[in-house]
């Protein structure tokens, strides 16, 4: 029997692989998309952004409530059931799953189940997903795009067992909420998981070995939300080193270390949040001569490896492990490959959002590395306490900070913590795609009353015209 061509073979299918994969079948590749899991989405879709997000909206809601007779709405008080929760959530899950299968069928893209690995420079073969196929069925394409994306970090000291040490994927699926919760990283995803356990009720300790909280964040933004997570009851420690771990009877003992000074640390379970490790072992690619660097897989700026017809994207290459990013990548990669006029990622322009409470969200230069690039810098900051919309929907923490240079006045970061930042960066990541200045944005008009204002107000701040402080 004569082997299935493809023009494309994409493995993964996360927002890297099944977006690349719609591109590439717009673009009059034949494609296929092989996918080791039961449901195609990939980590964002089935373990990441998107059951961690419908949590976190459970959270969100849930406070409301408790907060709602503020607004002279009385109920009775507000009790989580986890497991509607969990249903909910699953549901939200699935809904996503079955919008990307409708989407391979619209475009005519050839679903395979099974796990992909490279058997020879333009063959790929696809075993069973639990290796049960000894040998497995073979498949031709030009082209093989790799977007096999992360998995959960372990740490040697205490690695995960899904019981009292558990890591991102584990916690999305607990049916009950622990009584306490030692949180080990506080980036992004064990920022998200400490707020939307403090809101289910437990008592949470968030531990991160850098200096400060949410660490690639403006120094500002993570100050402010440490201050703002210590007000609703989280436990924080930065420069806090975990130096000993041991089980215990009841749940996990920590024993953690500041400088000079030790402590120890009891809670039901750990949550071990310390990052990602790209999924590029046992895929065939050093036989083919593709380079791999820690694990990363080595590509150009148009997402070739060292094997031109070798694309690889998303979190197993050295970029920033965000959805957003390789869904770009591989859109960038399948115009490459059908001769499309292309330019590389700028990743300054990436935003950064992460969804704890108060949200955190970010484009372009931090002050920092703005004044590291050697720009002379200007700065507005602009209090959401000092909004109307703010006032009125009850959630005056937090700020907008512009980031610009002095000699031409660009735009060169915009960074924003409070309620909804994530939505508002958006207006940013335009501005800055379109090299705006702060007196172009200054002068840009924003509806009243709106969050949006914010951002306008932080840039009359940075032109040395604040209007409304």
């Amino acid at each position: 029997m004569a082997r299935e061509q493809f023009d494309l073979i994409v493995i993964g299918s996360g927002p890297g692989g099944y977006v690349a994969a719609i591109r590439a079948a717009q673009l009059g590749l034949k494609t296929a998309v092989v996918e080791k899991d039961v449901k195609y989405g990939g980590t964002c879709g089935l373990r990441g952004c998107i059951p961690t997000k419908a949590l976190l909206h459970t959270a969100a809601v849930l406070d409301e409530i408790k907060e709602s007779a503020s607004l002279g709405i009385q109920v009775a008080e507000p009790s989580l059931d986890m497991v509607k929760a969990q249903e909910r959530k699953q549901k939200v899950v699935d809904s996503n799953a079955k919008g990307v299968e409708y989407l391979f069928k619209k475009n005519k893209i050839t679903g395979i189940k099974g796990r992909g690995r490279l058997s020879g420079p333009n063959e790929v073969t696809v075993e069973g997903a639990d290796g049960e196929a000894a040998d497995g069925t073979k498949y031709n394409a030009r082209f093989i795009l790799i977007a096999t994306g992360s998995v959960p970090r372990d740490i040697p000291i205490a690695p995960a067992d899904g019981e009292r040490v558990l890591n991102s994927d584990h916690i999305l699926e607990l049916k009950t909420v622990p009584a306490s919760l030692a949180v080990l990283g506080a980036g992004a995803v064990g920022t998200e998981f400490a707020s939307i356990y403090n809101s289910f009720g437990s008592k949470v300790t968030l531990i991160e070995m850098l200096p400060r909280i949410l660490p690639i964040e403006d120094e500002e933004v993570s100050a402010e939300l440490e201050k703002v997570l210590r007000r609703h009851g989280i436990k924080v420690m930065a420069g806090t080193k975990m130096a000993g771990f041991e089980k215990t009877e009841t749940g996990v003992r920590l024993q953690l270390e500041k400088g000079e000074k030790a402590e120890t640390l009891e809670a039901e379970k750990l949550l071990v949040a310390v990052g990602r490790r790209p999924v590029t072992e046992n895929l065939g690619l050093e036989a083919l001569g593709v380079e791999l660097e820690r694990g990363y897989v080595k590509v150009n700026p148009l997402m070739q490896t060292a094997v031109p017809h070798i694309y690889a994207i998303g979190d197993v290459i050295n970029t920033p492990w965000l959805a957003h990013v390789a869904s770009a990548e591989g859109i960038l990669a399948v115009e490459h490959m059908a001769g499309k006029p292309v330019k590389p990622i700028n990743y300054d322009r990436v935003p950064s959002c992460t969804y704890c409470d108060p949200e955190v969200a970010s484009v372009g230069l931090t002050e920092a590395k703005a004044k590291e690039r050697g720009y002379e810098v200007v700065t507005g900051k602009f209090p959401l306490s000092a909004l109307g919309k703010a006032r009125i929907i009850g959630k005056t923490e937090g700020f907008v900070k512009i980031v610009r240079e002095k000699k031409y006045d660009e735009l060169l970061g915009v960074h924003i913590i409070g309620a909804h930042a994530t939505d508002l960066i958006a207006e940013a990541c335009v501005g800055l795609q379109l090299e705006t200045t702060g007196e172009e944005l200054m002068h840009t008009m924003h509806a009243h009353p709106t969050l949006s204002e914010a951002v306008v107000e932080a840039a009359h701040v940075a032109e040395g015209q604040a209007i409304h402080i």
